[in-house]
């Protein structure tokens, strides 16, 4: 027992990021609440954004396709480079502000997030995925889909799922 107490397990948690509140409350949690805070600590926090495929239209003819405007395409990799930036520049913020010597690496990749969160964590051997939830209702989830729900029923590590805080106007 004394030789686990003294060397420290690196463990890597995967913290799935994006431009929600839930996704940042779930950061906070796993901040407040997973990590310690020790100098022996060898904790790395891996952030992940996942920027969603692109859209695709139905023009009125049936066919599908993607906006191939060359300036539209242009502009909309722009913009979303810029908020997956944004994401993932707050998130390392909140890292700083709460542990100043965690060690932090950030990933930014596009797909589908539900299955590119599944392969991520498994390529990285993470010992935890951490995420937060929309908190949609049954009819909701059925129609969206739940990417946590997917990602609790695929993912082969341990995953925390930090549900939304109850707002203080809610209910008692």
């Amino acid at each position: 027992m004394a030789d686990d107490m003294g060397a420290a397990k690196e463990r890597k948690i995967l913290v799935v990021v994006d431009e929600s509140e839930e996704s940042m409350n779930a950061l906070s949690w796993c901040l407040k609440n997973v990590l310690v805070s020790t100098s022996s600590s060898t904790d790395t926090l891996i952030l992940l954004y996942v920027k969603p495929p692109r859209v695709v239209y139905s023009a009125l003819d049936g066919t599908c396709r993607t906006a191939n405007s060359r300036h539209f395409t242009t502009l909309q990799s722009l913009i979303s480079l810029y908020l997956s930036n944004c994401v993932i520049e707050k998130a390392k913020r909140m890292c700083r502000e709460q542990f100043q010597d965690v060690k932090v690496e950030t990933m930014i990749d596009h797909g589908d997030p539900r299955d590119f969160i599944c392969q991520i964590a498994e390529k990285l051997h993470v010992d935890m995925l951490v995420m937060g939830s929309h908190g949609y209702g049954v009819i909701k989830r059925a129609f969206l889909g739940s990417v946590s729900n997917h990602c609790a029923q695929n993912v082969k590590c341990p995953i925390l799922i930090v549900k939304r805080p109850k707002s203080a106007s809610g209910s008692k």
